[in-house]
Order: structure tokens, then sequence, then C-alpha cells
């Protein structure tokens, strides 16, 4: 049986580094806001023949004397791959040199038929009012989980449990906000639909062991030693949480490792901030949840004492 109560400092520690190196990448690489965010524009060409992505941005960054970004995105519907032109400002791309980058690639690959098929330009204030909605749908769903967690486990602490496990949905969010910025990937609407999901998978984990701490109680009654209540329960539940994690992380790389193989940014771009998240949504469901609401518990008893 792992001790995991035992191992209390040892988890802090590695999780305090964590929030270091993404304070250190924040300092290092900055934030990039994505067009989403920021404002700007974003022009789709459809082309035959395959085209170096690395030499596409650097031509198209000389065309416009504008920092940009090129994607490359699958169409559902026909198969081929089509480019993503990616310009983060705070004004839109007007028509005139739309249709002036149109031209210059067309005449830097002749013969590869470079078309825009879609173009999209994001003012600048809606940018940032839809950040901002973003930043307040996280806030507003991570309180209604504490209420949530401290409704259902009133019986083992109620806010105290809920209040350890959004620490820890904390966590699993800072580890993917580092993995964006030092993958050097502009945040977007990607970001906020990672962090969402990572903070459902790793809430579920979470509640799967707080019920098994609940029912020991029950069994084992209040004179057992908490630390010891807590690691038992960790160890009963270590087996369903780890295999489903690892079941859900290999589905997740073999999606990475396809979209990596076949260049397919805008899948890569999603699929590997997950998988980073659901690692650190199953380190922090068995280690940092339980072993934050063991100290908190101890301090209380501690404090009254």
């Amino acid at each position: 049986m792992i001790d995991f109560c035992g191992k209390r400092k040892l988890f802090y520690t590695i999780s305090i580094v964590i929030i270091a190196l993404s304070i250190l990448s924040t300092l290092v690489f900055g934030i990039q806001l994505d067009i989403q965010f920021k404002g700007g524009s974003i022009i789709t060409y459809s082309h035959t023949g395959e085209v170096d992505k690395a030499a596409a941005e650097e031509f198209i960054q000389k065309t416009l004397n504008e920092n940009v970004s090129v994607q490359e995105a699958v169409d559902i519907a026909t198969g081929n791959t089509n480019m993503v032109v990616s310009l983060t400002s705070d004004k839109s791309l007007s028509s005139d040199s739309q249709l002036a980058l149109t031209d210059a690639l067309q005449a830097e690959y002749p013969g590869q038929n470079f078309v825009a098929t879609e173009i999209s330009n994001v003012d600048p204030t809606i940018g940032k009012e839809f950040f901002a909605k973003c930043m307040v749908a996280l806030v507003l769903s991570a309180f209604l989980m504490v209420v949530y967690i401290a409704f259902r486990f009133r019986k083992i602490g109620g806010w105290s449990a809920g209040v350890m496990c959004m620490l820890a949905l904390l966590h699993d969010s800072i580890v993917v906000y580092a993995t964006f910025i030092i993958c050097r990937i502009p945040l977007n609407e990607n970001f906020i639909a990672v962090v969402i999901t990572i903070i459902g998978y790793s809430l579920n984990a979470t509640i799967v062991i707080y019920d098994r701490i609940r029912e020991n109680r029950k069994l084992l009654g209040k004179n057992v030693p908490l630390a010891d209540l807590v690691t038992k329960s960790v160890n009963q539940s270590l087996g369903r949480t780890v295999m489903t994690s690892v079941a859900t992380i290999a589905a997740m790389a073999v999606v990475c490792i396809v979209g990596k193989v076949y260049g397919l940014d805008s899948i890569l771009s999603f699929a590997f901030p997950l998988t980073m998240g659901m690692v650190s949504g199953l380190y922090s469901s068995v280690c940092i949840a339980p072993a934050l609401w063991t100290s908190w518990q101890e301090y209380k008893v501690k404090k009254a004492a």
C-alpha cells in the first residue's frame, strides 16, 4: 500500500516546482493571445500539391510585414489540406492587402492554384469581450463545482473538501496553461475547451476518492487516524482511477502522434495540451486533493486542541 499522506511534502514540492516553471515560462516566452481573444484576420487558402509550412510563413511575413502564423487544416468534406494564415493584430487586414497576399502566393507558388476560400476578421473589442466572458465562465464553473462538492460531501468537511478540490483543479489548469506557453501555442478557444474538459475529468476522479473516504469513515469510525483513512481510501480507488486515466491518455497520445505525423497543427494544438492536462488530472486527483484535504483537517484539529 502506497503511503500517499506520508509523501505529502514531496507532492507539494512537485506542484510548487510546476507552478514556478509556469511563471518562469510566462516571463521568458510571454503570453500570446490568438485572434479570437485579441483580434485580427484569418485567411484559409485551398491549394494543390505540398507547401513547406515554414517557408510559406516566412514568405507571408515578408509580404505583409507582419507577424503571422501558418497552420495546416484538413477539409473534412474534400479531404484536402488547406493552409490557414492567422494575423493577430489590433486591426483587421484590409481587402487590398488580402488581394495582394493572394496574388503574391500565386506568383510564389505557380501551378498550385492558391485560392482564398474563407476570410474572417475579428474586431479587437469583440475579441477582448469574448476573452472576458470566457474567464467569467471558468470562474463561475469553478465556484459551482465547489458548492456541489461542499453539499455532496458535507459529512467529511463540506466546504474544505470543495476548496481543496478546486485547488487541485487550479493546479491542472496551470499545467494546461504552461503547456500552451512553452509550446508557443496561442491562447484561443482551444485553451478554454481544454481547461473545462480537464476540470470535469479531474473532478470526476477526485469525487471517486472523496466518496471512498466518506464510506470508509462510516465503516471504520472516527477513531482511525485521518492520514490512515485517506491513504487506505486512495489505495482502494487507485486501480480504477489509474486504469481509466491511462486508457484515456493512451487514446489522446495516438491523436497527438497522428497530428504530428501528418502535420495537422489544429489537432495537435488541442490534443497535446489535453493529454498533459489528463496526466496532471490523474496526479492531482490521487496525490494533491486528498493530501490537501488531510492537511487542512489536521490543521483544524490541532487549532481546536
